[in-house]
């Protein structure tokens, strides 16, 4: 297939890099057309460096990690992307949560709407987001779950707004994922690793799924570097030590460049014996996916 298309829905600027970037730019390098739709700006972020702690609460914000979002993608090879147009909602509980703009308290369908535009525009026979928990239980990501899900029926029901474009079928839907082994490995790996970066016990984290839940496994560990660059460019977000990075919490996790997905709808692909890989696979033999597309005609 010459003609591939991605389409991953994110909350936030640096959401995208975290989660998929070393797989975006190893699709884009490959000549895959990549789409990326950001939710919100990321106004409630919190900000790392001192010398930007002012940005923190402060309107310009959003526009700042927009800046930043350029940079990011530049590093990535990604050129298509669309903002859906809503409000950072914060933490759960937050009160930004109410906020009448926020992402987290938009119509699903309202919202799903605006991304069927871009799936009909785009036609992608591969869309990425989250699971139902939001992968980690923000209130954004949970919408963007929820909201991306619908837009997968809405976009290929051609009794649903027309005007809109025609119809399309994307073929599969994939939720993003990070295997618990692989999660622990790393945390060993950490502890030695003299960054300063704070070790969490993984079992104590609000995500990561269990190897045989991981049905895709993408190995664009070439493209590392990038996701790196990619990730330095978010550094009001992220502080990086390669190969490991760090959020406001200061908790260390590692740059993956071997990334996991769980198919979620559409058929299964072409399934792959694999063994353990350097940042990535798990510690036992197993069978998935290692591409996006398999199985696309």
């Amino acid at each position: 297939m010459t003609d591939r298309r991605l389409l991953l829905v994110h909350a936030h600027p640096d959401d995208e890099t975290i989660n998929t970037g070393a797989a975006m730019a190893r699709y884009v390098a490959e000549g895959a057309h990549v789409t990326l739709v950001t939710c919100t700006l990321g106004e409630e972020g919190e900000v790392i460096p001192p010398e930007l702690a002012h940005l923190e609460g402060d309107p310009e914000l959003g526009e700042y990690r927009a800046k930043e979002l350029v940079e990011a993608l530049r590093a990535l090879g990604v050129d298509d992307h669309r903002y859906l147009g809503y409000r950072d909602s914060g933490m759960m509980g937050a009160a930004s949560n109410d906020d009448a703009s926020a992402f987290w308290g938009a119509d699903v369908d309202e919202a799903a709407a605006r991304l069927v535009t871009v799936i009909r525009e785009v036609r992608p026979q591969v869309l990425v987001t989250y699971d139902a928990n939001g992968y980690y239980g923000h209130p954004d990501h949970i919408q963007a779950h929820r909201v991306s899900v619908r837009a997968f029926d809405l976009a290929a029901d051609p009794a649903f707004r027309p005007e809109d474009g025609e119809p399309w079928q994307v073929a599969k839907f994939y939720f993003t994922a990070t295997a618990k082994s692989v999660m622990r490995r790393d945390a060993e790996a950490l502890a030695d690793s003299g960054t300063g970066f704070l070790v969490e016990d993984p079992g104590d984290l609000p995500f990561g799924s269990a190897d045989d839940e991981i049905t895709t496994e993408v190995d664009a560990r070439p493209w590392l570097v990038n996701k790196l660059d990619a990730m330095r460019a978010h550094a009001t977000q992220i502080t990086v030590k390669a190969p490991f990075f760090a959020l406001s919490n200061n908790i260390g996790q590692r740059a993956a460049g071997v990334e996991h997905f769980i198919l979620y709808r559409g058929a299964m692909g072409k399934a792959i014996p694999g063994a353990p890989v350097e940042a990535g696979g798990i510690g036992e033999p197993y069978t998935r996916e290692n591409d996006l597309f398999s199985g696309i005609d």
